[in-house]
Order: structure tokens, then sequence, then C-alpha cells
């Protein structure tokens, strides 16, 4: 197994040689400062190093099922959107990595999550118990989570403060005009709520474990009011990569949009572009900000259930994901977690060791 510096290297050769000129160099630099603030933030932004080490560290997932996985899950990767009708829909919101493999390791990651953004070992067991709660039901009575009606604690949660939309607008403001390529524009006026609107462009810098990956936005002004559009480059999952796999396919458009999810009518894959819709009205919860709502059973629980039914969404496998849960004795899901927690944090100080971060 590589070391996390030579691992580093050789997963931004990999990105140099796909994206070439269009690499974003000036955010990778931002990625490894972002990599030094904690191992949860570690962890977020190498997704390609947890496909690299994930089955060394934890062989016995191997055997699970293969699902069409979200593979870069953590508790940050839900949010708010509104589906075709209106409704405000809640779920996961990054695909960018998906892909065939074993569907415990989703699990594996989301409970990893948990325990590095709960700086808690003494709660891991309530964690995992939390997630596989919610995907055991899941995998019984998948459905969309949808908010209109019920949910109401979490509707109360993601509802967008007035002092969140200020700052969405001000950050917009504050973009940096320039025009976008033309392919991320023709993605973009695609986009577009009516094809012809003029639109502005700017370079975005957002996420984490996307850094170095061209962002663009458009703004147009849009019938009194502004729109913002979003499209960014996408790659063959890092798991194709890590695992050995020759495939190139980007799978993110196939699985937002399955059976069990009400989707994001503007979430769009136009060759490598994803084009999305960005708004004010759409809220994810962040570790800084409310940890204790994060990391509640309840939460926790519809994170589970929600991931259930994006790996359902598919080759629809509860009886193959069923069998394989029930020869899974005990704390099972905690043990691995655990050993990941372990492998991320000894990645992470390694890290910031040889970055001397303060």
């Amino acid at each position: 197994m590589a070391d996390i510096i030579r691992s580093t290297r050789d997963y931004e050769a990999w990105l140099r040689r796909h994206l070439r000129r269009e690499l974003v160099v000036k955010d990778l630099g931002i990625k490894h400062k972002k990599m030094c603030e904690s191992p949860f933030a570690f962890l977020r932004a190498t997704y390609w190093r947890w496909a690299e080490t994930v089955l060394d560290v934890c062989p016995e997932a191997a055997t699970a099922a293969k699902v069409l996985a979200v593979g870069d899950i953590h508790l940050e990767n839900f949010g708010t959107w509104r589906d075709a009708d209106g409704r405000l829909v809640w779920g996961v919101n990054d695909f960018d990595e998906a892909a065939e493999m074993p569907y415990a390791l989703d699990l594996i990651r989301l409970a990893t999550s948990a325990i590095l953004a709960g700086k808690s070992a003494a709660l891991a067991g309530n964690f995992c118990t939390a997630i596989l709660r919610g995907y055991d039901k899941g995998i019984a009575a998948p459905r969309p989570i949808v908010l209109d009606r019920d949910h109401v604690w979490l509707r109360e949660q993601v509802a967008v403060s007035d002092k969140k939309r200020d700052k969405f607008w001000k950050k917009i403001d504050k973009s940096t005009w320039t025009k976008a390529p033309a392919a991320y524009r023709a993605a973009l006026t695609a986009a577009m709520p009516e094809r012809l609107v003029a639109f502005k462009t700017a370079r975005r810098s957002a996420g984490v474990g996307s850094l170095g990956r061209p962002r663009w936005i458009g703004v147009a002004e849009w019938r009194g009011a502004p729109v913002v559009r979003e499209a960014k480059a996408v790659l063959p999952s890092s798991w194709l990569r890590a695992s050995g796999e020759r495939g190139t396919r980007i799978r993110c458009g196939e699985i937002a949009n399955r059976r069990y999810r009400a989707p994001d009518p503007w979430y769009h894959l136009s060759k490598t572009i994803l084009v999305r819709r960005l708004s004010a009205n759409n809220r994810k919860i962040e570790a800084d900000d409310d940890p204790a709502v994060l990391l509640s059973a309840e939460m926790l629980e519809l994170m589970g259930f929600d991931l259930a039914c994006a790996h359902l969404g598919g080759a629809n496998r509860p009886g193959a994901i069923k069998r394989d849960l029930a020869h899974r004795k005990g704390a099972w899901l905690q043990e691995l977690a655990e050993r990941m927690v372990a492998s991320v944090e000894k990645d992470s100080a390694a890290w910031a060791a040889a970055h001397e971060c303060s």
C-alpha cells in the first residue's frame, strides 16, 4: 500500500492526464490545506485513497452483494432540492464517484464519517445501529424522502434562514466574471429556463473532494430575478482506477434518477459535464454548523434509509442484500468502520506531519 504522499501524487497525475489544461491547480492547493483540517475533512477530500485502501483494511466487505453505489458517501453528502412537481425532497445529492461495488462499502464509509465527525469512539455503536436500522427499513420499503408532508422535524432543520440566503447571493455577486470555455457555455445554455436568455459566467470553487476539477456558473436575470446554473467536469469513478477495472462509464446521472428517488429535474449529465441548478433555497447541513443534528439517531437512520433507496433503484437486489446482511453477525459495521477510522486517522496524521499543518 502506497503511503499517502505517494498516493496523492499518483492520483493528481491521473487527474492531469484526464483534465490536461483544464486542471485547476490553485484548487489543488486549497484541497491540500483542507486535508490538514481534521480527519473528517481528510476523509471528504480523499475518496481516491479510500478506494485504494478499504478492501485491504476490510477484506470481509469484498463478498457483499454488488450494487451501483454512491462511493463517496459521508454525512455532508445529503441535501434538499425541488422535484418536477415543486416538492421539497431530501437525500444523497452528490454521485460523482458512483460505481459498481459491494453495497457494504457505502455503509462503512457513512459510519466512518459519523465516527470521525462525532470525535467519540464511545458513540460508534449508536451511530452504526441507527444507520443499519434505517438501511433495513429502506430495503424493506424503499421510497423517496419528500418533506412537503412527512418528516416535519427535518423540514424544520433544512429551512433556509435569511442570513444563509443573503450569504448565498453575496457569494454569487462577488464572482469574477469571465468567459467559460465553449463546452461549459453550451451545457449552461441548455440548462437555462429559456435557451436564448443571456447569462454571464464565472469560475466556482466549491466542495472538497472535487477540488481541482473545473466548475463554472452561469447567472442570468430571468423574469424578475436571477437564476444560477453550475457546470462541472466529472470523471470516471476513482473506484475504477483503484480496483483496476477498465471501464470509463460515468454513472452519476444514472444513480441520481433511479426509481426510488424524486429526482432533481435540473441535474443532468452531458458527456463529461454535469449541470445542476444552484439556489439559495437548497440546503445541506454541515458538520461544523449543526453536528448534533447530523449525528442524531433520527438523522443517521434517515441517511441509512436513503442509501438503501439508492442501492435498490437499478438492479433491485433486496434479496441478495438481505441474505448478505443476515450473515453479518454482531457489531460488524462498527468493527469495520472503526478499522477505517484508524486507517484514515493514520493517513491524516502522516499528511499533516509532512505538510507541517498547524
